[in-house]
């Protein structure tokens, strides 16, 4: 199931954001500030290429990049 980030509260946004970008192995080496790497994202959510994934059976969510999520989830 996708959710829409804007009706998140922008502080739960936020904390799903910095979670993704700090995950471990997703820094690569890459010494870009956390409030780049925050917006960073944030931009591709607003634009589209990004989106938020809910998985209701385990209660959790993810970001993921849009062509990287089944077709059928995004006409839903």
């Amino acid at each position: 199931m996708l959710i829409p980030h804007d009706q998140l509260e922008p502080d739960t946004l936020t904390r799903l954001i910095e979670e993704f970008v700090t995950r471990d192995g997703t820094d690569n080496g890459d010494e870009t500030p956390l409030n780049t790497r925050v917006e960073r994202v944030r931009h591709a959510l607003e634009k589209g290429l990004a989106v938020i994934v809910f998985d209701p059976d385990s209660g959790q969510c993810q970001l993921a990049l849009r062509r990287d999520v089944p077709r059928e989830w995004l006409d839903d």
